[in-house]
């Protein structure tokens, strides 16, 4: 089959042909029909040193859309024809940028009734942000909410999701030639992070409260203005970098808490954990079948192009979402 492979020792992505991989008995093959390119996965060269078993020819691509046709001797849960989608394990050696990929039975999620290019740019960022709202702060229309990074992948799935749960303000920082795009997704303020005080900004369209609830989806040093955007027992998810409680002020006083979400740690913390990441897969694929989602700036690629589009993801060059398609 043909393969995007990451070389460890050159830290380079090369078009390989490899031996179809074989499921294992909790394990199920899979015929790629799309694989969505994510940061995670450019950074691949960052974070490899914590994949001890890393060698050369390894296969990324996390999000993964397309139909199984193999099943372990272990699995009852599918058979071969579903259509389907997950999330993969950045640990494991046989990604989705290939023409077959291998993964665990008990993480993929049934197929939405959509286009595979448009389901594969989903899991790893709307799933993300599906799990910041709903599962970590609960969100509703008695909330309010500011989205550091509003206009990435994350964001762009955050905004929505909060629309459609009744959230109100949505505030979102972002440069400002993308004020109109997240206006479009459902913001109802944006603020231009490099010309505006962000914390001043909040607090004039809160009428000095703050917000409810804050995602940080953009990391270093951001997390000190998110926190400080809070309102009396607001709640923030960071998913960049480790929330910093002591560093940020009157945390005690106001009564804030603070959530940390890797949406990769279902695969690494037992069967529940597991749980989550499927049952957030599933209320997101619903949302999606029911047009209450849309993906934003949706572009594909083919094999052939991975490797320069994830390398021109790491240098920050990528605007909107790049899914690889097989067919």
């Amino acid at each position: 089959m043909k393969a995007v492979t990451f070389e460890p020792e050159t830290d380079r992505f090369t078009v390989a042909e490899q031996a179809t991989p074989q499921p294992g008995p909790h394990d199920v093959l899979i015929r790629v029909d799309a694989c969505g390119l994510n940061p995670v996965d450019a950074k691949i060269r960052l974070w490899k040193s914590f994949a001890p078993d890393m060698r050369s020819g390894w296969v990324p691509g996390l999000d993964v859309s397309g139909h199984i046709v193999a099943v372990g001797d272990e699995v009852t849960s599918w058979q071969a024809g579903d259509r389907v989608l997950c999330h993969g394990d950045m640990f494991r050696p046989h990604g989705g940028f290939a023409e077959y990929t291998v993964q665990r039975a008990a993480a993929l999620v049934g197929h939405p009734d959509i286009p595979a290019p448009e389901a594969a740019a989903t899991p790893c960022a709307g799933w993300t942000a599906w799990r910041a709202l709903v599962d970590k702060m609960h969100a509703g229309r008695h909330d309010s909410l500011f989205i550091a990074g509003g206009s990435g992948g994350v964001g762009s799935f955050a905004i929505q999701i909060a629309r459609h749960l009744g959230v109100n303000p949505i505030v979102v920082s972002c440069s400002q030639r993308n004020h109109d795009y997240v206006t479009s997704l459902g913001a109802t303020h944006t603020i231009d992070y490099r010309s505006e005080d962000v914390i001043e900004r909040v607090r004039e369209i809160t009428a000095g409260a703050g917000v409810t609830l804050a995602v940080d989806a953009v990391g270093p040093e951001t997390d000190r203005i998110v926190a400080e955007c809070l309102a009396f027992e607001g709640q923030m998810v960071e998913l960049v970098d480790v929330a910093r409680p002591a560093d940020y002020r009157d945390v005690f006083s106001r009564g804030l808490s603070f959530h940390q979400l890797s949406l990769g740690s279902g695969h690494r913390n037992g069967t529940e954990a597991l749980r989550t990441l499927v049952a957030a897969g599933t209320a997101f694929s619903e949302l999606l079948e029911a047009d209450a989602i849309a993906v934003p700036r949706l572009g594909t690629i083919d094999i052939d192009q991975v490797g320069d589009a994830l390398d021109a993801m790491l240098a920050q060059h990528t605007v909107g979402k790049i899914v690889m398609v097989t067919q």
